[in-house]
């Protein structure tokens, strides 16, 4: 790392920081909240063992990062400035929605912030819209539905096997195994999540002449940085997130939160894996639909989910709104 940044720049990076702190107390939660829920984990065990994961599963992978640092706007217009009003909005939109305990999504929050802030540089042709809907878009789309049926097949798989099983015996059991699915979703969360903000951070290095756009690559500080940041936030905990994702959704037994744990671990490894910057918070809520549903439609709570689907929709278009806004205001002070 330089050791004389321009004073931009750094304000910049630790903005980016500040956004994955947020992030880490805003979407972390949902690696723990079923399972403190379910009181197969105490609160303060959850949370250390969630902030530890995250920042491991952080250190796996970079596919995420080169998505959103090269492959949503055009790099040759993003600027410092656009960089920093990008987080200002994801960061103003996190702050909301966990104010009102709203499992809306990091990622379309940074998503929208990015996109809103290259509109407000160079309009329409500042996005890569292609990227944005094959990279963003339909993946977003598509991954809390595989989360929502994969937890339903898997909770089904379960109570077959254990059909013979005496009912509190069989949720004693899988109480247990919420250690281990717990942490297996806390893990894959750190692989996606916290690889977002290396790629605004290595966007912002390059824009601001510190790395060549020519070869885009995440520096391992960036990794470091970006991983602990996440963990820290973790450790703050979400504690109006997690009782709205571990039980205001749908009460749920051990066993359906170590199906729903499990499943969206496994779609958030499998995106991670393809560079896919997916919302945990969407794949983790369809999986917990899904598996604490089955054969009881009517206990899920279809008021909150309707309430949470709104914040999802309008997520993106808010962040970016903030965002295009900030850009209008922050360009005064440091010009474009």
């Amino acid at each position: 790392m330089p050791q004389l940044l321009p004073p931009l720049l750094i304000l910049v990076l630790l903005f980016a920081i500040l956004f994955d702190y947020t992030n880490g107390f805003h979407d972390a939660a949902n690696a723990i909240a079923t399972s403190v829920s379910t009181q197969a984990l105490t609160p303060a065990t959850a949370v250390l063992m969630a902030a530890t994961l995250n920042f491991v599963g952080a250190l796996i992978s970079t596919e995420v990062a080169l998505t959103l640092g090269k492959g949503i706007v055009v790099t040759q217009i993003v600027t410092m400035v656009v960089v920093l009003a990008a987080l200002i909005g994801a960061i103003t939109w996190n702050f909301i929605t966990w104010r009102f305990g709203l499992p809306t999504s990091s990622s379309h929050a940074l998503t929208g912030g990015l996109v809103g802030a290259a509109i407000a540089k160079a309009g329409l042709d500042g996005v890569q819209w292609d990227g944005l809907i094959e990279k963003f878009m339909i993946p977003t789309l598509l991954a809390p539905v595989i989360g929502l049926v994969i937890g339903v097949v898997f909770i089904v798989i379960i109570y077959w096997v254990f059909r013979h099983a005496q009912p509190a015996r069989l949720q004693s059991r899988f109480r247990l195994a919420q250690t281990a699915s717990a942490a297996f979703m806390a893990f894959s969360h750190g692989s996606n999540d916290a690889q977002k903000t290396m790629g605004v951070m290595t966007l912002a290095l390059v824009a601001g002449g510190v790395l060549p756009a020519a070869n885009f690559h995440v520096p391992i500080w960036v990794i470091l940085v970006s991983a602990s940041a996440m963990a820290a936030g973790t450790l703050v905990g979400g504690w109006r997130i997690i009782r709205t994702v571990g039980g205001r959704i749908v009460k749920i037994a051990p066993a359906q939160g170590f199906a729903a744990e499990t499943s969206a671990g496994a779609v958030l490894l499998a995106t991670a894996h393809l560079g896919f910057p997916v919302s945990t918070t969407h794949v983790i809520t369809g999986a917990i639909m899904g598996a604490g549903g089955v054969g009881r439609v009517k206990a899920v709570r279809w008021g909150v989910a309707g309430s949470i689907l709104g914040a999802w929709l309008i997520t993106l278009p808010a962040a970016g709104l903030v965002a295009a806004a900030a850009y209008l205001i922050v360009r005064v002070v440091f010009g474009p």
